[in-house]
């Protein structure tokens, strides 16, 4: 009997290599005659750039040029390409390779200096001189809205990038019949990935084979590989991009283009020399993308019995000083909020805003924290009012089993219908509560209260959309040695395609896992594609591998059929072998099934490619939708303002698991990353756009010692949408932890009338509200 992988906790292929230190990261990369590149950025959120000296700076030793934009070609003098449109952004304004009269905030570049070491390019950076004209900023979302206030574009004469509604049902209706009728105001406050390897790009020509080679820490390889192609007039087969092994992605590094990923190849060809840069921490805090700002106003409608008739809610984006991406986290926000729950009468409005701070992109949940943060309060709220359970006034609101698909009702950020496809929302629920012992919770808080101990239930849920289109690809191709040989156009951060990919082909080809070698993220491998992002690349890209080996597996058994003298029925793949059922001795293996594919002499049969390999693409029809509860209980020290995790759990179903154990790993990470945006990490910047938390004695991330175990349990609803009935879970980790975090704290303070409209929530913060709310010893340092 053939051995099983798919489903399997099998261990990482990719980590012996690892592990031992043999990773290859942009910084890794070493080439003769390596110059190193430094950016002058600018110290202001708004301001005229009235003249710019470089002279000391080429003076200084070891420089080979310093760039402004007036150096740059007409083809990167202008705002560099949008990525994903939309009718209603109206002002799709973007960032330029290095600002030419004006910037828009804080660490906007301004030149760039190549040096023969970074030593000598950071130093000369600090020679180059340059003139501002300070100009007022405006900094608050709200502000900008007013008259008068600042603009960040004056060309546009509005500091609105777009205004979107959807709605679904008759909104005013579901008011004008509710029992009960409140408004909120929430604010997800501004976060940051903060990824172990910081951006990087390393860029060298070839002036005989006119190719240019770039490593880029980047999600989507493929698209770095086609645009800049486009923009300096080149073939995309005279580019290749290599995204190596990249210490984690996490949402900003799909972003293209930051300017580096422009300047750097750029000047490698303009030089005739490898150019190198690798951005700093503090860099990054202000130069890599950033997210979550956002302030939602909402109005519900409701039974007296607690059954939702309707929300409307109307909400500003923060998109920072230009809106590359479009509008996919606002759209996305907004999607995200009806969560597992039937909302029957909707609207959902946004206005993407301008300000002079960090550009904002994807950070991992891409809006779907913000929209489950508002839900799950308004939930908590509801039961506050009524007088009902929280749990039970979520189980009454949930979609059934039986009313799958269903429809919200509302256009999701891949254009398509947001139709969930599956799921089964109140067994998910029943497993949540279990693993919590939820049961248990009322004697056991009592008993904390008695002990003097401040101790909360906090629990979650959602709905993740995943596996959005539009297609990836990937090649399936077996050696003559027997090994397999897998591409495909996604890139990896961490998510062990490596494995996950193996494990698909494996179970389809009959080979073991450690035999397949797993290509990911160079367009020199695979030459279409789309990248990393939205928990995608094992729905999308994982069922273009399994579509792939499935026609391998059907030319396998074609091709030895003539070998074994057999019919292709009788045949099967298993053990590195293709052998007759019920008769394992007669049998070829998959290596000289290989080989006969691929003749030196003879003939092959009509319409037969040789070779046993074969490429496939999947185009998804819409996204998958994940599902999953969150629930932890959370100590607090009133004194401080610090907390302990004492017990987390997690119920996740993305459909069929390829490997429990990497879905697992996601979890963890995404939690953990949870953790860190609901309490510890937190990005402040000044009136004047100035960000004031640049290091991490001021932007706490969590550590092990904050990060509990965490228990799981998975729940499989295989989605009918792919031939593997997976659904991504990358993101799910992260989703829901905000909303449980103070739902938690406010059960830890129950009576003490405390409402959380805003994360995160730092120790200051909480320590201050707990004080305003009379806690016994809050604020106080006394043990």
């Amino acid at each position: 009997m053939a051995t099983r992988y798919f489903g399997q906790p099998i261990k990482r292929n990719e980590d012996p290599r690892l592990l031992r230190g043999r990773g290859l990261y942009v910084d890794d990369v070493q080439l003769p005659g390596m110059l190193h590149m430094a950016l002058v950025r600018s110290p202001y959120a708004r301001a005229r750039i009235r003249r710019i000296d470089t002279s000391k700076a080429l003076a200084a030793p070891g420089v080979v040029a310093v760039i402004t934009h007036a150096d740059l070609p007409a083809n990167l003098q202008g705002p560099l390409p949008p990525l994903i449109p939309h009718p209603t952004l109206k002002h799709h304004k973007t960032q330029f390779a290095l600002a030419p009269g004006q910037v828009r905030h804080a660490g906007e570049a301004v030149a760039a200096v190549v040096a023969e070491s970074r030593y000598a390019a950071e130093d000369a950076a600090e020679l180059v001189e340059v003139e501002y004209e300070p100009l007022p900023a405006v900094v608050d979302m709200e502000k900008a809205l007013e008259p008068g206030s600042p603009l960040v574009h004056e060309d546009i004469g509005t500091n609105v990038a777009a205004h979107y509604t959807q709605v679904v049902g008759d909104v005013e209706k579901a008011f004008a019949e509710a029992d009960l009728v409140f408004e909120e105001v929430f604010r997800p406050d501004r976060g940051q990935a903060q990824p172990m390897e910081t951006r990087g790009v390393v860029a060298v020509y070839d002036r005989n084979l006119e190719t240019l080679t770039i490593w880029d820490s980047t999600q989507a390889p493929i698209r770095i590989r086609s645009g800049l192609a486009e923009l300096y007039g080149m073939r995309a087969n005279q580019v290749r991009v290599i995204a190596p092994n990249v210490g984690g992605g996490f949402g900003p590094k799909i972003m293209m283009f930051y300017p580096e990923e422009v300047l750097v190849p750029w000047l490698a060809m303009k030089l005739g020399r490898p150019v190198k840069y690798i951005e700093d921490r503090r860099e990054h805090f202000f130069a890599t993308n950033q997210e979550r700002d956002q302030i939602h106003r909402v109005q519900v409608a409701v039974r007296k019995d607690g059954t939702i008739l309707g929300i409307k809610d109307v909400f500003l984006y923060d998109t920072g000083a230009y809106i590359p991406y479009g509008l996919i986290i606002p759209i996305v926000a907004s999607c995200t909020l009806p969560g597992p729950y039937k909302i029957p009468n909707y609207h959902a409005e946004f206005k993407a805003v301008f300000t002079n701070k960090t550009i904002c992109s994807p950070y991992r949940g891409a809006g779907r924290p913000h929209g489950v943060f508002v839900m799950e309060r308004i939930i908590n709220r509801i039961a506050e009012e009524l007088g009902i359970d929280r749990v039970e006034v979520r189980r009454r609101n949930l979609i059934q089993p039986d009313e799958f698909p269903y429809d919200v009702g509302l256009i999701y950020q891949d254009n398509a219908p947001l139709r969930y496809d599956s799921g089964n929302y109140p067994g998910l629920l029943d497993k949540l509560l279990k693993l919590i012992e939820y049961d248990q919770w009322p004697a056991r808080k009592e008993q904390y209260r008695k002990e003097g101990r401040y101790v909360g239930l906090g629990l979650a849920l959602y709905v993740e959309g995943t596996g959005v289109g539009p297609y990836e690809g990937a090649r399936v191709h077996v050696e003559p040695s027997g090994k397999v040989w897998v591409a495909t156009g996604v890139g990896t951060q961490g998510q062990s395609h490596q494995t996950t990919f193996a494990q698909i082909v494996a179970e389809e080809l009959g080979v073991r896992v450690e035999d397949v070698e797993v290509v990911t993220g160079d367009t020199g491998a695979f030459h279409w594609g789309t990248g990393t992002f939205a928990s995608r690349a094992a729905v999308v890209a994982g069922n273009a591998v399994a579509l792939a080996a499935r026609d391998v597996k059907a030319k396998a058994l074609e091709v030895a059929a003539n070998l074994l003298e057999a019919s292709v029925e009788d045949l099967e793949l298993a053990d590195g072998q293709v052998r007759v059922k019920g008769a394992p001795q007669r049998a070829v293996s998959l290596g000289q099934v290989a080989v006969a594919a691929n003749p030196l002499r003879g003939t092959i049969p009509p319409g037969q490619e040789p070779g046993l390999e074969a490429a496939r693409y999947f185009n998804p029809p819409q996204s998958a939708f994940s599902a999953g509860g969150h629930a932890a209980i959370i100590e607090v020290d009133p004194a401080t303002g610090m907390i302990k995790i004492l017990k987390y759990a997690v119920v996740h179903d993305c459909g069929r698991l390829i490997n429990p154990m990497v879905v697992e790993g996601q979890i963890h990470g995404g939690v953990a990353q949870g953790i860190g945006g609901s309490f510890y990490e937190r990005l402040v910047f000044d009136e004047n756009g100035q960000l004031l938390t640049t290091t991490f004695m001021d932007f706490l991330i969590p550590t092990a010692m904050e990060v509990p175990d965490i228990a799981i349990d998975h729940q499989e609803t295989p989605s009918p949408l792919n031939p593997l009935g997976v659904k991504g879970a990358g993101e799910a980790g992260v989703i829901p932890v905000p909303a449980l975090f103070v739902d938690a704290i406010e059960d830890a303070f129950s009576g003490y009338g405390l409402r959380f409209r805003e994360v995160p929530l730092d120790p200051n913060r909480l320590r201050q509200a707990l004080a305003e709310a009379g806690v016994p010893g809050a604020g106080s340092t006394a043990a």
